[in-house]
């Protein structure tokens, strides 16, 4: 629907600046499992849904992805392309989609905010954060939070 604001990586990284601002000074009210994670969760899923083609992973990396939601990978790829790439930038698994890790790497190159996140390894996505709030995760650092486990010295 609207998914042509995309190609705006520029503006939707001055919004996402502008929105964490705005955020900040609420973020006590925005608590996991509070009153008002599910009008959180409503809203992200129609706004991020619209323009990004969010699979709410609860862990959006959308400034570290060009406004590319990696999720939207046929593969949940979280750290760049497959071997699979065609020539013409197009997916292996879907042929008549472009890759979206082909659409990450350009539109990061049009953001001079946070284009030269691209290179930095995501961990695996958490899949118990399935469904949440993104945006609540990522004011209480849920979203960085490995589960037990995941790490060496767990």
């Amino acid at each position: 629907m609207f998914r042509f604001l995309q190609n705006y990586p520029h503006l939707l990284e001055k919004m996402f600046d502008l929105s964490h601002r705005l955020l900040q000074p609420i973020r006590p009210w925005l608590k996991p499992n509070g009153r008002l994670e599910g009008i959180v969760i409503w809203g992200e899923e129609i706004g991020k849904k619209a323009v990004f083609d969010c699979r709410m992973c609860g862990q959006c990396i959308l400034h570290s992805t060009g406004m590319t939601c990696s999720m939207s990978c046929p593969k949940n790829l979280r750290n760049g392309p497959c071997g699979g790439v065609r020539i013409n930038g197009n997916c292996e698994v879907i042929p008549e989609m472009r890759c979206v890790w082909v659409d990450a790497y350009e539109r990061s190159q049009q953001m001079p905010t946070y284009g030269h996140e691209l290179i930095q390894i995501q961990p695996p996505v958490n899949r118990q954060l399935k469904g949440t709030s993104a945006w609540i995760n990522m004011l209480h650092d849920i979203d960085t939070v490995n589960p037990k486990g995941w790490r060496i010295d767990d």
